[in-house]
Order: structure tokens, then C-alpha cells, then sequence
């Protein structure tokens, strides 16, 4: 079984250690929507999608002194062991300097944005 929302994080891990300018996975709306999040964070330049029969989303990588913004990526939950948290619970990434992605029933946000709508969800991955 494949998990393609661990699939786009390795290769935007993958793009930045090779100083790569930007990178496009194939389209979903759930990869869409958390590199919008990405973008928001400011982790990365750019988010577009591309492509009338077959979509792809290029994300455009950011760097600070020839050094990606993105330091890491994690997956949390994932096919074999799906992680979930309740909106109080929803944990601090290296202590606020990273952040979580929550799939909530209110849409895709970060961990910080949850505890303020006091929702919870499906803890989807960790940036930092």
C-alpha cells in the first residue's frame, strides 16, 4: 500500500537537500490543501497547479542562505497507525518552532490554528 501525502513529503525533503527550485507532485485536493498550508506558513514560495487531463501541483521551494526553510519533515499518522488528538491535546512541534498539519472536519490547518477553533483531528505531519 502506498501513502501519497508521505510520498509529497519526501520528495519536497528530497527537492531541498538538492537545492532544487521547485518540484510537482501529482494533484489531490488533500495535497493541495496542505501545501497551501506550507505556503501560509511561509515555508515554501510558491504553490500552483498545472495541468488540464493530468494535474500536478509545483510547489517553489524557499531558501535562506542556500539553505531550504524547511529543516524537516515528518509524517505523524499514517496508514498502519492513524494518530488522531482531541482540540486540547493537540501537541507543540520542538516547542512551538514547527508546525503541526491537523485534518480537521473544519478543513486542513495547522496545530495552533485548532486549539483556537477548539477543534481536533487526524495529526497529518510535523514541519519544522
Amino acid at each position: 500500500m502506498s501513502d501519497p501525502i508521505s510520498n509529497m513529503l519526501t520528495t519536497i525533503r528530497n527537492a531541498g537537500r538538492a537545492s532544487l527550485p521547485a518540484v510537482a507532485i501529482p494533484h489531490s485536493r488533500l495535497k493541495e490543501q496542505i501545501a497551501h498550508v506550507l505556503k501560509r506558513e511561509g515555508y515554501v514560495a510558491e504553490v500552483a497547479v498545472e495541468g488540464k487531463p493530468r494535474k500536478q501541483i509545483k510547489i517553489t521551494l524557499k531558501y535562506s542562505d542556500r539553505k531550504p526553510v524547511i529543516e524537516g519533515l515528518r509524517r505523524v499518522s499514517r496508514p498502519g497507525l492513524r494518530r488522531y488528538s482531541g482540540a486540547l491535546e493537540v501537541p507543540r512541534v520542538r516547542g512551538g518552532l514547527g508546525v503541526l498539519i491537523v485534518s480537521t472536519s473544519v478543513g486542513i490547518m495547522t496545530g495552533p490554528e485548532a486549539r483556537k477553533k477548539n477543534v481536533g483531528g487526524e495529526l497529518l505531519c510535523e514541519v519544522w
